[in-house]
């Protein structure tokens, strides 16, 4: 080992460099070592990856070998190539040796494994969003529930509005996805007056109405198609590529027969983001040199759409009409934020004072021109103003929040958008789970 001086910086060496505690692992085995019926080096890098620490791994398989029983390995006609040896090297940060070795020394169940100090003058890597080696089949959910082209498309509603998701495949007899029927087709093609997410505001017995109004309509009639379908062993940054360029939110996952086996939708992969990806925060930690790093303001949308605290609920409904949008950001003067107006709140509003909505909605009348017509009722009732009718308990991040962060936030409350802040708390933006996956494509 090169002679260390102690520096109040850490060690140094005799040029002033800084120098890194360092270990390498290697381990020499051979094709034929398994554990739990799986090769050695599978397992070896399986369990490194799980770690989520700053270490690398490579294992190389080698031409020739002998061993200690007197078995000789070789590439020579004469000599029958059989269990050619193997060496798996890794390399991480010292201190976190002990989290990887006492697995390590599990799996090894035939070879050798060794431990080496060294000196490292430099680590960096480059920072990927979607690992590329993530399948569509490690991100989707299977076995997903689907309708036949027969099914009424009242049937289809109920389905949806008992479950988590807000579209389903229809599939034929060889349970071969022939359409699907998102949340726009409801609305379209079956005349649903509002989204799915907004249906249970109503008194059941006006949904249940609506309901056995469309019963004659089947699932094919209202459905999209063809269908874009992706396959399960696609690599997951392809199929997200998909998914942008034809503007999707979902996709029906079918296996080599075509037959449906699963869904991909955005949530699926940020979710899988978070569970795959590395823990960056710990790896710079360690001094490691991450590029590509990016932030929230490098690919949050600027153009979203703000009213005053003191704005009526009137304009707030018009700005929420005029633009089709399903969320309003009220900020100060200053432009400092202060809450958040959604859709539902506004639809709230109006339920409370307006029993015959449904029937408005049913006839797409306007949130404006409800507004209007009800402008006396809205005059006395307690929330007048935006800042009344605003939710301040709002999720937000900043904008030097790692994209990474913002995931972990997005999936673990299954948020589809985050209002992004500067340090002085103005508001900058929107963040969204299609501005994320675009990031995770180009990265």
């Amino acid at each position: 080992m090169k002679a260390l001086l102690l520096g109040l910086g850490g060690p140094i060496n005799l040029r002033g460099c800084m120098i890194m505690k360092y270990n390498v692992i290697e381990i020499f085995t051979s094709e034929e070592a398994h554990w739990k019926g799986r090769p050695v080096p599978e397992m070896v890098i399986e369990a490194v990856q799980k770690t989520k620490i700053s270490a690398r791994c490579m294992v190389t398989k080698g031409v020739a070998g002998c061993y200690e029983n007197g078995e000789v390995a070789s590439h020579h006609i004469e000599i029958l190539s059989f269990n050619m040896p193997i060496k798996i090297e890794i390399i991480l940060p010292a201190a976190e040796l002990e989290s990887v070795l006492p697995a390590l020394e599990e799996i090894v169940t035939e070879g050798t494994l060794a431990v080496e100090e060294m000196d490292l003058r430099v680590h960096r890597t480059k920072k990927r969003l979607i690992p590329r080696q993530i399948k569509v089949r490690d991100a989707m959910t299977p076995n997903p529930k689907s309708v036949r082209a027969s099914t009424p498309a009242s049937d289809v509603i109920r389905l949806l509005l008992s479950s988590e998701f807000h579209s389903v495949p229809v599939v034929n007899e060889k349970n071969r996805p022939i359409g699907i029927i998102t949340q726009d087709d409801l609305i379209r093609r079956a005349g649903m007056p509002v989204r799915l997410g907004l249906v249970s505001m109503f008194e059941q017995k006006k949904v249940e109405d609506f309901l056995n109004s469309i019963a004659h309509k089947t699932a094919e009639e209202i459905m999209t198609k063809p269908v874009i379908t992706v396959t399960v062993e696609k690599r997951l940054s392809e199929a997200v590529d998909m998914m942008l360029n034809n503007k999707l939110k979902r996709f029906p996952v079918v296996d080599a027969e075509d037959v449906l086996v699963g869904m991909l939708a955005r949530y699926d992969i940020l979710h899988t983001i978070t569970k795959e990806s590395p823990d960056w925060k710990a790896i710079q930690a360690r001094k490691v040199v991450v590029d590509n790093v990016r932030v929230v303001r490098d690919i949050m949308q600027r153009d979203t759409h703000t009213v005053l605290p003191e704005a009526s609920v009137q304009e707030v409904v018009e700005i929420i009409d005029a633009n089709d949008i399903q969320r309003v950001a009220v900020v100060d003067k200053e432009g400092r934020f202060q809450g958040m107006i959604f859709d539902h709140d506004v639809l709230g509003y109006f339920s409370e004072h307006h029993p015959g909505l449904w029937d408005h909605l049913a006839a797409k009348l306007p949130f404006t021109e409800m507004a209007r017509q009800h402008a006396e009722k809205i005059s006395r009732t307690k929330a007048r103003t935006a800042a009344e009718l605003m939710k301040t308990d709002v999720i937000r991040v900043q904008e030097e929040t790692r994209i990474d962060e913002a995931v972990k936030l997005m999936s673990g409350k299954n948020i589809k958008r985050l209002p992004v802040l500067d340090a002085e708390g103005r508001f900058k933006g929107m963040v969204s789970r299609d501005s994320i996956l675009r990031a995770g494509v180009i990265s």
